[in-house]
């Protein structure tokens, strides 16, 4: 998970990432493949949750805080505000939009102690 903070996570990504985490704790618990087990059975086996998606939007948003109070280049180039003519073609994601989208008050799916202030409609 080296640099994920600076991953754009689409639909398509995140169920990879969550098939992977599956595959991780399959081999953890040396399911076979084979075996007609569902993803929650063997969550319930191993008393986990998944956390590999939440891990890595939690960072981003760590990330994030800490650029935006830098404002230098790299607050520039998340949020897409620099001149010059757009280019052809559907705009790519950014991770602002990733973030916005999945940081709304009331969906809010990361843990925030009350402490932080502002972020998932925590007052």
């Amino acid at each position: 998970m080296y640099g994920c903070e600076a991953w754009t996570i689409s639909k398509q990504i995140q169920n990879k990432l969550e098939a992977s985490e599956m595959w991780f704790l399959r081999r953890m618990l040396r399911i076979p493949w084979t075996a007609k087990k569902t993803n929650e059975r063997v969550l319930n086996e191993a008393n986990k949750r998944r956390s590999l998606v939440r891990t890595i939007r939690k960072r981003q948003a760590t990330f994030l805080g800490h650029v935006m109070r830098r404002g230098k280049l790299e607050h520039l180039v998340t949020t897409g505000k620099f001149e010059g003519k757009r280019s052809r073609g559907r705009q790519r994601e950014k991770i602002m939009d990733g973030l916005a989208t999945w940081l709304v008050p009331g969906k809010c799916q990361i843990y925030w102690p009350p402490s932080k202030i502002g972020i998932c409609g925590g007052t």
